[in-house]
């Protein structure tokens, strides 16, 4: 029986291929979802910009929403792997460097591109589907924080009330920050960004390890 894999031509594999192509019909949809143009985004649309024949956007996707969602998946990703990698490579370190690490990691997960800043953060005028896409990712990004915050402070924040509202006060108002800075409203240098989004980020963090040992009646 022959195989149905698409064949290998110049050294690069079908499955090669079809991800190259992928890769094109997100790099276009970023662009679109960066300049707020997705609404009237179609499959045609995006095909002509990826430079791509129509019958290649159905290989990976099934409508456009689909690409999109996975544009968002792909940033998330980004910026949880780059700021759990260097949670993890600085744990042995005093809590305000790994602050330090993970702010320079998340913000520049983001900045380097600031497109991928404007579609995370700052959301597309999409479907009702999309948008709840999004709030859904930026949940987990906020569990993501939890979960480190209760590894740094040693300390059951989950008894805590301040435990369902310090992380997403801190995810959004980083997200503010970021988009602010992108965008040219915050005249400081990347460098001034983290920094100064670290001394929040330690000041929330110990105020609310702080509070909540306190309620708990631990030293």
């Amino acid at each position: 029986m022959a195989s149905s894999s698409p064949r290998s031509y110049g050294g690069v594999s079908g499955a090669q291929r079809q991800q190259q192509r992928r890769s094109r019909l997100l790099e276009a949809a970023l662009e679109a979802m960066s300049r707020d143009e997705w609404r009237d985004v179609t499959v045609e649309r995006l095909c002509a910009d990826a430079g791509l024949n129509k019958r290649y956007f159905y290989e990976s996707f099934t409508e456009v929403d689909a690409v999109a969602g996975a544009v968002i998946d792909d940033i998330a990703a980004t910026v949880r792997d780059a700021t759990v990698g260097a949670a993890v490579a600085n744990f042995a370190k005093p809590v305000d460097q790994q602050a330090f690490a993970c702010v320079t990691a998340l913000v520049h997960s983001l900045v380097d591109d600031p497109r991928r800043a404007r579609v995370l953060l700052g959301g597309v005028s999409a479907t009702p589907g999309l948008r709840a896409h999004r709030v859904a990712v930026m949940r987990s990004l906020t569990d993501v924080l939890i979960e480190h915050a209760r590894t740094v402070h040693g300390v059951e924040l989950a008894k805590d009330p301040l435990a369902k509202v310090a992380p997403a006060f801190l995810v959004g108002g980083t997200a503010d920050a970021v988009l602010a800075f992108v965008d040219g409203t915050a005249a400081i240098t990347v460098d001034e960004l983290i920094a100064q989004l670290t001394t929040l980020w330690l000041i929330t963090g110990d105020g609310a390890a702080a509070v909540a040992r306190g309620r708990l009646g631990e030293p």
